[in-house]
C-alpha cells in the first residue's frame, strides 16, 4: 500500500547498479540539488543513525541547510533517511522520510525516490516546492554521474 502522503518519481538510469550507488556514495555533491544549485557537504555518516548534514546554496546566495539521520542503509539497494531527527536522535521538526531505491533492470539501474510526510499540508507544500521536476532533474544529475564513473 503506498503511504497517502507520500511523492515519488522513478527513473531507469542509463548505468549499472554498482555505479549509481558509487555516485551516491563518493559523488554527492556532484548532483544532489538541481543545477544551478549546489551543495556542501558537512557530515554523512551512512549508517543507520548516521548524521547527514549538508548546505544546499542558490546562486543568488540563498542557504539551505538540511540535517537528519539514517534509518537504513543496505549497500547498492537501498537508503531511508529522515529530518526528524539530527545526529544523537535529537527530535527536529519533521518535514519527509526519504527512501532511495536502486534495483538492477535489463542492465540498468531502477531508481526509485519518494518522500513520505507526516500530513497532506507537508506533502502538498513538498509537491508546490517543485518535488517533480527538482528531484527529477536530481535524478538526471545522477545518471550523468554514475554513466561517467561506469
Amino acid at each position: 500500500m503506498t503511504n497517502p502522503h507520500e511523492l515519488t518519481i522513478t527513473r531507469l538510469i542509463d548505468a549499472p547498479r554498482q555505479a549509481v550507488w558509487r555516485a551516491f556514495t563518493d559523488h554527492l555533491a556532484e548532483w544532489w540539488c538541481p543545477k544551478p544549485w549546489r551543495v556542501e557537504i558537512l557530515d554523512q555518516d551512512m549508517r543507520p543513525g548516521g548524521r547527514s548534514a549538508m548546505i544546499m546554496r542558490g546562486p543568488n546566495g540563498e542557504e539551505s541547510p538540511q540535517e537528519g539521520v539514517y534509518l537504513e542503509v543496505v549497500p547498492h539497494e537501498r537508503i531511508v533517511f529522515t529530518d526528524a531527527f539530527t545526529h544523537g536522535w535529537n527530535p527536529a521538526g519533521p518535514f519527509m522520510v526519504g527512501t532511495l531505491a536502486f534495483a538492477d533492470e535489463d542492465g540498468k539501474t531502477r531508481y526509485t525516490a519518494s518522500a513520505r510526510h507526516w500530513t497532506a499540508e507537508a506533502m502538498q507544500q513538498h509537491d508546490s516546492m517543485g518535488f517533480t521536476e527538482g528531484w527529477g532533474k536530481v535524478a538526471a544529475q545522477l545518471e550523468e554521474v554514475a554513466k561517467r564513473i561506469a
